[in-house]
């Protein structure tokens, strides 16, 4: 039968694209389905902060960050905690992710001309032992551009290739079933969504108007993950995390449903991993949302007082920053699925930042001018203010007194008690006074201040929590905000997709968040950060590479 290009790429997302552009640039002709429209282009990616894992980086090392592939495969190992028979492609990835973030990766993409804030963050610092979980030094590289500067040199490459007819966009095709003859997946069918005008993000009709059904030699799966979907995300909660949340919000839009991957494993492909997931615990409910349960997640620094439900810190070293799936672990066991920042304003306008493009302006504008300012104003970014005045999650007050019986009126709870608050505060607060100190937060602190890049930027001098020159007192109540899936189809290193025989399924590929970001789960159990837009820019060229290689 005639082909309608040589191969299919079922999502135009980030990985879906990189993949895509690697096949035009080999000569071959692709097509790119999506069933969002055309303004959504680069999916999730656009959304991000743009952060990048790499490994001894001349960022890094201008800032005198030792770094080695030695030492980022340590903490990766510690971190991913890989300990499952299926783990045996997920290994194989990390290995080779990470030699790509220790080698290629910076100078593929700045010969793209993609660019990075030269200041280094420092992500999942961890705090157990040098084996266990956590970045051992800054990582953490921010694109210039934040979202859509990771976004904007393969949108251009894609729009290059569509010109010279190499490349062809499908937006508002929906898949519903993958097409295999003899064994072999040569296309897919599906139906036509009605045109949509809604701005990016926002949910679209699913009015149907027509079919679709096309043929190619391959087919690559790059259609994302279950995060907008809070049914399916709890269908596959791990039992370790505690008992799934009553109440969750939204990082990423609605029509990140996981229906592809479903249909995906319904015609034959192997799922792996699929209780390994990355939620984060530090969200606020949007103000101004685009998409429904819309959330925002905080990106703090290592300052704030972290307290669970019932007005207990959380315990060590569960501090901001350090242990994302440590801190949803802990707080599911307390039986509430939320909890409480307290700090004061000379913190959150040191240390608050919100992950997202639009919550960034200033790295989003490309705009040093307004970079600058964030270390030398009195009042944190505007954005954040904009929460502190207008997000529900925010309480403001001059005392702490006020403070208490504001929190226990916002979760209806009425569990904080002001004495056993007080008690911990002033605690920890006399430990600030003395150079010698068993808090382990406060000696967290300290080390972050060792670092230029923390000192500068991310953490305020250290203070006393009831000083009324450091305030006013701010309490945040945090959400469960759900993200990322960590598992997905098991693929080799070329991410051709294993099928439930464990033979690979000729013609079909996976890449990005449907493979787990390489191998059905890269990461293991837990992620270092920075490692999701690189997990699809690295899956997405794989992929992408290997089905034009192969074709006939």
């Amino acid at each position: 039968m005639t082909q309608d290009a040589d191969v299919i790429v079922v999502g135009g997302g980030l990985a879906g694209l990189v993949a895509a552009t690697e096949i035009a640039d080999a000569g071959k002709r692709v097509i790119v389905l999506d069933q969002e429209g055309e303004q959504n282009i680069g999916g999730q990616a656009f959304w991000s902060f743009g952060g990048l894992f790499l490994v001894d980086s001349p960022e890094q090392r201008r800032l005198g960050i030792r770094d080695s592939i030695e030492l980022a495969m340590q903490d990766w190992n510690g971190s991913a905690g890989f300990d499952r028979d299926d783990d045996h492609w997920p290994r194989r990835w990390a290995e080779a992710y990470v030699a790509f973030a220790a080698g290629e990766k910076r100078d593929w993409l700045r010969a793209m001309g993609h660019r990075i804030f030269p200041v280094v963050g420092w992500a999942e610092r961890g705090g157990y032992d040098a084996m266990g979980h956590g970045n051992s030094v800054p990582r953490f590289h921010v694109t210039w551009g934040t979202g859509p500067g990771i976004v904007e040199p393969f949108e251009r490459r894609a729009r290059e290739a569509q010109k010279d007819g190499r490349l062809t966009f499908k937006f508002r095709h929906r898949v519903d079933a993958l097409d295999i003859t003899h064994g072999t997946v040569d296309g897919v069918s599906g139906t036509i969504l009605a045109p949509s005008t809604v701005a990016r993000g926002e949910s679209s009709s699913r009015e149907v108007t027509g079919e679709f059904s096309l043929r190619a030699q391959a087919v690559i799966i790059a259609s994302g993950g279950i995060g907008g979907n809070h049914e399916l995300v709890r269908q596959n909660w791990p039992a370790r995390l505690g008992p799934p949340p009553r109440r969750m919000i939204s990082g990423v839009p609605e029509h990140v449903d996981g229906r592809m991957i479903g249909i995906t494993e319904a015609a034959g492909a192997r799922l792996i991993n699929r209780d390994r997931m990355w939620h984060y615990v530090e969200g606020l409910q949007n103000w101004n949302p685009i998409w429904p349960k819309h959330g925002i997640r905080i990106l703090p620094g290592p300052s704030s007082l972290w307290f669970d439900a019932t007005g207990k810190r959380l315990p060590a070293p569960l501090f901001p920053g350090s242990d994302t799936l440590g801190q949803l672990h802990y707080i599911q066991s307390t039986g509430y699925d939320y909890s409480w920042f307290i700090l004061t304003q000379a913190i959150i306008k040191k240390e608050f930042a919100l992950s997202g493009s639009e919550q960034n302006p200033d790295l989003t504008g490309r705009s040093w001018l307004m970079t600058a300012r964030r270390a030398i104003n009195k009042r944190a970014p505007a954005p954040v203010e904009a929460f502190k005045d207008h997000g529900v999650d925010f309480i403001v007050r001059d005392n702490l007194d006020d403070l208490v019986v504001a929190m226990n009126a916002l979760s209806g709870d009425n569990l904080l008690r002001l004495d056993h608050i007080q008690t911990q505060i002033e605690a920890r607060d006399r430990a600030i006074a003395n150079p010698y100190v068993k808090d382990a937060q406060v000696m967290n602190l300290h080390n972050a201040r060792k670092y230029i890049g923390d000192r500068l930027i991310r953490t305020a001098k250290p203070h006393r929590i009831l000083d009324p020159a450091h305030g006013p007192l701010i309490a945040v109540r945090l959400n469960i905000l759900t993200r990322k899936t960590l598992g997905g189809f098991e693929t080799d290193l070329d991410g051709r997709v294993f099928g439930q025989n464990g033979e690979i399924m000729p013609g079909l590929y996976a890449a990005g968040e449907a493979a787990g970001f390489g191998g059905g789960g890269m990461h293991g159990y837990r992620s270092l950060e920075g490692t999701f837009l690189g997990g699809c820019l690295f899956s997405g060229r794989v992929a992408g590479r290997a089905a034009a290689k192969a074709l006939a």
